[in-house]
């Protein structure tokens, strides 16, 4: 006689590396944390050899400051670009001068042409700076069981923040002077990046305060047999 396995219902929560997010920091299921920061970006081919030159002389400079590890992240979505479409034509529907109507109609043309040649994308660029559980102590971040954390969240949070703030500041610091603009993304945005991330589908949802959520806001998987 054949015995039926009973489904096993999973969310992919369950499968995620992020424990929690507190105070504008990742904490992780291993006791490790990071926090991020979004930075602007400079256009290198328009710059002159000259300016290219010093870009290049400042980043190395900052690549050689740093003496903590640190992760790039490149983030591309294609972009919705239909609303912005959509005023052009309302633009041209309420012009009354035949020579600028004329006008809108064509470029309306254009950026239609262009979307089809070549996917019109938006890019964000972050850098993630990392806490190591080992700097928790020989104790490590994990009981025996490797079911739980070690030690509370507060206290990782903590420690974390000790180690992180001054780190932060320095590629601030050092951003600053290559010519960009950094800045520390909150529990709100990060929550948001996540939820983009791992809810693909949904599109560009409008997420609450986090604070008001009682459960995940990641969707399950269904059922693993």
């Amino acid at each position: 006689m054949t015995q039926t396995t009973a489904p096993i219902r999973a969310t992919t929560q369950e499968f995620l590396e992020i424990e929690d997010i507190i105070d504008d920091t990742l904490i992780l299921k291993n006791g490790a944390a990071a926090i991020v920061l979004e930075t602007t970006a400079v256009n290198f081919g328009l710059l002159s050899e000259e300016e290219q030159d010093a870009l290049i002389y400042s980043y190395a400079a900052f690549l050689n400051s740093l003496s903590f590890p640190l992760q790039i992240v490149i983030m591309s979505k294609k972009m919705d670009i239909s609303s912005y479409l959509n005023e052009i034509i309302s633009s041209e529907g309420k012009e009354t001068d035949i020579t600028i109507k004329s006008q809108l109609k064509k470029y309306h043309q254009f950026i239609i042409s262009i979307v089809k040649e070549n996917k019109v994308l938006e890019k964000k660029f972050y850098l993630v700076l990392p806490f190591s559980p080992l700097e928790l102590g020989a104790k490590g971040a994990f009981s025996s069981s490797k079911s739980k954390l070690n030690y509370s969240r507060e206290y990782i949070l903590g420690r974390a923040k000790a180690s992180l703030i001054p780190k932060k500041d320095h590629v601030l610091r050092q951003l600053s002077r290559i010519g960009l603009k950094g800045q520390q993304l909150n529990t709100q945005e990060l929550v948001e990046i996540f939820y983009a991330i791992f809810n693909p589908t949904t599109g560009k949802a409008e997420l609450g305060d986090v604070k008001g959520y009682t459960k995940p806001l990641v969707e399950g998987l269904g059922e693993v047999r």
